[in-house]
């Protein structure tokens, strides 16, 4: 078991959406002003785009095709998961106190009333929003190590590359905030790298549940879909949509959504 989870397809899968947080963070060391509203709109839509199409390619359609020996049923064990997943992060949502960096320049606590430091409860937001998609990768790759028959490795590293992918805008949006606010840039730096830490880590604790996940893989796929659907649904395309220029929102949307179906059909 040791070395199944320290095999190079496992570091690498859990590694790549990390280094991608990491990697966009670190804009706070080359850029001087704050992204502007269009381009965080469009960092926004592409996000959804990518986790839309993350949820029904590499999360609902494995769950339904693990169950296919249910035949007219193997939609139930994805119809739970998802409604699991959803209201997992609709609880979430409401318990833990964090804070909303919005594209008009506003923020909005959410959750329960707290003397968190806004810096702290940004970087709760990104977190509890990261959490879905370190569960997604994380069973993905515990289902191809424990053998699912219909997870192969390059779906597993299409995931985590698509994941990358869109939690390098994430790392910047949570970063340049925090510096325009007048944190300095190593601290700015650090908050959003840390904001991304829960993805290797929640990943590394699915699979070393690796044994049991096989006969729920499919409620564990789906389970993820909906909690990254929720995040896309209730957060991410109310912000690109908000305001004028919304288009720029949807065009991202498009261009994500496509590149993540493409990535899992060509490397899946």
């Amino acid at each position: 078991m040791s070395e199944g989870i320290f095999s190079p397809i496992i570091l690498e899968g859990l590694a790549i959406p990390f280094c991608g947080t990491a990697l966009g963070a670190a804009c706070v060391f080359f850029m001087k002003e704050e992204l502007s509203h269009h381009v965080q709109k469009a960092l926004l839509g592409f996000a959804a785009g990518v986790m839309f199409a993350a949820s029904v390619w590499s999360l609902l359609i494995p769950a339904m095709e693990e169950s296919a020996h249910l035949g007219d049923f193997a939609f139930v064990p994805a119809v739970a998961g998802f409604w699991i997943g959803t209201l997992f992060l609709l609880l979430l949502d409401h318990i833990i106190p964090h804070l909303h960096h919005k594209t008009d320049g506003s923020d909005e606590a959410e959750g329960p009333a707290s003397h968190l430091s806004k810096t702290i409860m940004m970087a709760l937001a990104v977190t509890l929003h990261n959490i879905p998609e370190g569960m997604a990768v994380g069973v993905v790759l515990a289902g191809w190590m424990a053998g699912g028959g219909d997870i192969t490795p390059g779906a597993a590293l299409a995931l985590s590359v698509g994941i990358a992918i869109q939690n390098f805008p994430e790392g910047a949006i949570v970063s340049m905030p925090l510096r325009a606010a007048g944190e300095p840039r190593a601290k700015a730096f650090r908050v959003g790298v840390l904001s991304g830490l829960v993805e290797p880590i929640g990943g590394f604790l699915t699979i070393l549940a690796a044994s049991y996940v096989i006969p729920v893989l499919p409620y564990l796929l789906a389970f993820a879909a909906g909690a990254m659907l929720y995040v896309v649904v209730e957060e991410l395309i109310p912000e690109m949509s908000a305001g004028e220029h919304s288009n720029i929102g949807v065009l991202a949307f498009a261009f994500g959504f496509t590149l993540m179906m493409a990535l899992d059909v060509a490397l899946g």
